[in-house]
């Protein structure tokens, strides 16, 4: 990884170009207790200073998720606003017919979208995104859900260079250690659900990216590449029928 004092100074930079550019005052985030949301909470302090606020939103999650985000804000001294969103998924559910557990789950992050994006609008603020490259690029993300943003500054970088940014930028060691998980449903891993870890993943974007397909396992090779294939229309805008 590049050098990471740098990179910490040129994000903050983009930080205030964008926010300035759209004539934004500062931004919002989900602080969901994870690495990714703390990374971008810490850069985004630093970039913007007191133009910045946290949203917690608990949807039946685990109560260890909040205490972590708390946690962040607090070390970080930034505002928050908790909103629980049990009552609210509880009526949409209360008017839908039965679904499959995965539609039930992508409710979930599309209701904090709805959250965030109150804010962004009431604050004149944008909505700044957690995802990592990783993630993106295998289209683990919900979309119009977390996928649902108006930037993503960790975006570029793979998740294990977000752990090596987490500890340059001092986060929490019991935050840098937390299992991923999205918190869909109770027991719910990230690696689980993609197949393979973190550190599989990133070296298996690294070999496809640099053509050196060789030096990876065929089957997890196979595996993302089909994932990267599967998900291209989460990463590009609608598409449009062209009559002529």
């Amino acid at each position: 990884m590049r050098n990471k004092t740098e990179l910490v100074e040129k994000i903050c930079s983009w930080f205030r170009e964008v926010v300035n550019q759209a004539k934004a005052r500062g931004v919002v985030i989900g602080l969901s207790g994870g690495i990714d949301s703390s990374v971008v909470a810490c850069l985004a302090k630093k970039a913007l200073g007191e133009k910045i606020l946290g949203v917690i939103m608990p949807c039946y999650s685990s109560a260890i998720d909040e205490d972590y985000a708390r946690l962040i804000a607090k070390k970080l001294k930034i505002k928050i606003e908790r909103v629980s969103l049990n009552s609210a998924y509880d009526s949409i559910l209360g008017v839908l017919p039965g679904g499959k557990k995965m539609a039930l789950a992508n409710l979930k992050p599309r209701l904090r979208m709805l959250i965030l994006y109150y804010f962004a609008n009431n604050l004149n603020y944008l909505v700044a995104g957690t995802g990592n490259k990783s993630e993106i690029l295998i289209g683990y993300f919900t979309k119009y859900g977390d996928g649902g943003c108006d930037i993503l500054p960790l975006g570029d970088l793979l998740k294990t260079e977000v752990r090596e940014l987490a500890k340059e930028l001092r986060i929490p060691k019991e935050i840098i250690g937390r299992v991923p998980s999205a918190g869909l449903w109770e027991n719910q891993t990230d690696e689980g659900e993609i197949g393979i870890t973190y550190e599989e993943l990133d070296g298996i974007i690294m070999a496809i990216e640099s053509n050196q397909k060789s030096s990876v396992s065929p089957g997890a090779l196979a595996r993302v590449e089909e994932l990267m294939r599967e998900s291209v229309h989460k990463r590009s805008p609608a598409l449009v029928f062209r009559k002529s």
